[in-house]
Parts: structure tokens; sequence; C-alpha cells
């Protein structure tokens, strides 16, 4: 980890031209940098015009300039702020001023984790920063904004509290094993036990979601050829972005299109169509099928409506990953002149519709959604892959303490693995690896 005791700096708006460009400087004892820089002091948390002068006195630029004294700061400690022109040129001049004044560049991410070591956010907190740029969705902004303001900060903290309460009660029965365990008392600890695991199925559930939120899931259109693969991609992103043609075997290889339904980004994979060829090029496009599917969150079986509905060729029900949710997708309906619908058959879903005129997409889009357990819960915070391992750990340790029952030792060995996995969340218990690991990933300026 890089040292907290120096001064760091960083243009902290986007490269290019703009109307505004921000020179951000985070450290010890700033205010020593406003007589060389502005010729004056400026009034903590006071917007002040100012010119910004270089080493010989001749002004580099003319903007506002602001002090945030420690601790009253995003990272906790003085906080300059310049706010210029946004050309490149003026602002790399504005930058290097002061580093000549004794700041260094910040590295990704650098800002804000001097913001959680410094104890401004927690982790949680601080990812979301990152969630919250990268937010491509209003649902994402607004998940990523309620992990900001620290809902699902609080949430795991409850969940740790209560933990904390039901250690208490073990560790009382640990430290005094000669008195006779009270039946109230043992029973007040399932009654916890089970209460805590609800409400960490809950959170997990909703974290799910903020991770499909935030990460999307990867779709493969799967099928023969000429079954509309390369349409229904078309239909499905609102634009020609596969190359539609009658001649089989015209998709050579995968084509990825990124897509959006209700605010979950969703990155659609078409694929060759699968079948027997001696044709090198679409046998290695063949191949890449085959390695979409194996690496798909759910897979679309498309199939000609004219040979049939609820027909799969058993050779591509052969090639089909065991585990992966999938919907079957009858398409050229309007070829039969047929109106969409959705039907079960044996447990399977099948989708009636035309990609070529539109007929049914949206079916489609509400199943693609059910068959990825999305649910528009007011109460989704933005949750990372780490997080939902964090919890699925807590999870298990809190169904093993429930089969050791009154195995007072190992139940509670148990509710401490539970706790542990908890505070990785919110950065109680996490490395230093780790920390680098998060923060390498941030802007630059944040």
């Amino acid at each position: 980890m890089p040292s907290r005791a120096d001064r760091i700096a960083a243009i902290a708006t986007p490269p290019g031209r703009g109307g505004i460009g921000v020179v951000r400087v985070s450290g010890r004892d700033l205010g020593s940098f406003s007589p060389a820089l502005f010729g004056q002091s400026l009034a903590p948390r006071h917007a002040t015009y100012t010119p910004f002068f270089d080493a010989s006195g001749l002004a580099i630029d003319q903007g506002i300039a602001i002090f945030f004294p420690a601790p009253n700061s995003y990272t906790g400690e003085d906080v300059l702020e310049l706010q210029g022109h946004g050309g490149t040129a003026v602002l790399q001049l504005v930058l290097q001023r002061c580093l000549a004044l004794g700041a260094r560049p910040a590295q990704p991410g650098e800002f804000t984790q001097r913001a959680f070591l410094n104890d401004k956010l927690d982790l949680v907190q601080a990812e979301s920063v990152a969630d919250l740029i990268e937010a491509s969705s209003e649902q994402a902004v607004r998940s990523a904004q309620r992990s900001l303001q620290g809902e699902f900060s609080a949430t795991i903290r409850g969940l740790v509290d209560r933990l904390i309460e039901l250690r208490i009660l073990v560790e009382a029965m640990l430290d005094f094993p000669e008195e006779e365990l009270d039946v109230a008392d043992i029973a007040r600890r399932k009654d916890a036990l089970t209460a805590l695991r609800s409400d960490l199925k809950r959170t997990l559930e909703l974290a799910r979601q903020g991770s499909l939120l935030r990460e999307g899931a990867h779709i493969a259109l799967i099928g023969s050829p000429n079954v509309g693969k390369s349409s229904l991609l078309n239909c499905l992103s609102g634009e020609d972005v596969a190359l539609v043609s009658d001649v089989a075997g015209t998709t050579r290889d995968a084509i990825h299109q990124a897509i959006n339904i209700q605010g979950v980004p969703l990155h659609i994979i078409d694929t060759a169509g699968l079948r027997e060829t001696r044709d090198v090029v679409e046998q290695m496009g063949i191949a890449r099928t085959r390695q979409a599917m194996e690496r798909a969150d759910a897979i679309l079986l498309l199939q000609d409506a004219q040979l049939g509905g609820h027909t799969t060729g058993q050779d591509i029900l052969a090639q089909m990953p065991k585990g992966i949710p999938k919907l079957y997708v009858i398409n050229k309906i309007d070829l039969l002149e047929q109106e969409p619908r959705v039907e079960t058959s044996g447990g399977d879903i099948h989708i009636y519709l035309s990609a070529k005129t539109g007929a049914g997409i949206e079916l489609l889009r509400e199943q693609i959604l059910q068959l990825m357990d999305w649910r528009a819960d007011a109460g989704v915070f933005m949750a990372r892959e780490r997080h939902v391992q964090a919890l699925q750990q807590a999870g298990q340790c809190l169904e093993r303490a429930a089969e050791v029952g009154t195995r007072a030792e190992l139940f509670a060995e148990e509710l401490r693995l539970a706790q542990a996995a908890l505070g990785k969340i919110v950065g109680e218990f996490s490395s230093d690896d780790l920390l680098g690991e998060i923060f390498s990933r941030f802007c630059i300026g944040k």
C-alpha cells in the first residue's frame, strides 16, 4: 500500500477537452500551498476565484479554488480542489505545478482509499463510489447510491450486532459449564439463530440482485443454422449488429452485444449454428459456440416454428451444458400467422415469437428476467461477487451452527467464522492485498 504521509494530486475529470477541468490534491498541511499557488491564503470551504500561478509568478489559468481542511473533507485529510478550464495542456500545467510544490501523482483510487483508511467511508461505500461512476442505467444509479448512503453497510452491521449478541449468550454458557443450561436460554439461542439465518438469506437475495445489476448476465443464442439467431439479436438490440442471410452458416464467429432490460445489463452472444460441416472456418465457429454455452449464465435455444413447436434436435440437446438455465424460443411464427405466446411443457418454457416483426419480443424480455431471477425490489443495493461469496460463507457457517445443536464449543466457533465473513464485506477484516486489488480498479482522480 502507498504511504499515507504523502501529498497526492491528480486530474479528477475525464481526459480530453471540456468546459471545466478539476485538479484535486490531498494530504497534510495543504494550507502552505496557497501562497505559492494563488498568492493568498484561502478561507476554508469558500469558493475563491483566483489565478493559478507557476513558479515564476505567471498565471497558468484562472478559476475557482476550494480548501477543505481535515477532517471535514472527502479523504479526511486537507483537500484542495482547483476548478479551471478543461483543456488538456492547461490541466497538465496545473497538475505539474502541484507536483512541484511537493505532491506526487495519485494512484488509481487512492483518494477513495484514503477516505476508507480515515474512516470517512467503509469498504462497501468506497466500492459504491466506483459503481456509481460506472452505472449504465437508472436502476444501477439508484442501487449504487443506496449503497453509498450506507444502507448495505447498515444491513451487514445489523447482522453482525445480532451475531455478537448470540455469541455473548453462547460464550456465557462456555464460561460457566458447571451451571445447568436453562431450557429458556437454549430456546432463545435457537430462535435467535433461526431469525438470523432468515434475515441473512434475505440479504443474500438482495445482494445477488445487486450483483446481477452490476455485472450483468451472459446469454448465448443457440440453435441450428437459419433459425433466426442473428435476427433475434438485432431485434433485442434495436439495431443491425449481425448479418442476416438465408444462406446457412453465415455466422462464423460469436457476436457480442450489450443490451438493457428494465435497467438490467445483459450480454447477448450470437453464435454459429450447430450442425455437421466440413467447412474448416465454420467448424471453428461451432467450437466457439460450445465455449460460449459453457460460459453462459443462460441459454436461449432457438427453433423454427415451421418445423413444429417443442422440437429440438437430440444432437443439439446432447451438447447443452448441464445446470445452465434455458428458454426455448420458437421463431418465425409470422410465417404461420400465429400469435405470440408463452407455453410450459415438462417444466420447460417455450416462447413463440417473430424476430422479423418483433411480435412476442416483450414476452421474451420478461421471461429472460424471470430466468435470471430478477425482481425489481426497491431495497436492492449494489453488490459485488465478493459480497455474495462472503454472505454465502456466513450462511454456511450458520447452517453448520444449527446442525451442531447444543455442542456449545462448535456452535461458538461457527458464529465466530460467520462474523469474520461478514466483517470482510465492510472492510473490518480485509487484508492489504484485497484493498490494493479493489482500489486499483478506480479512476486516477478518485
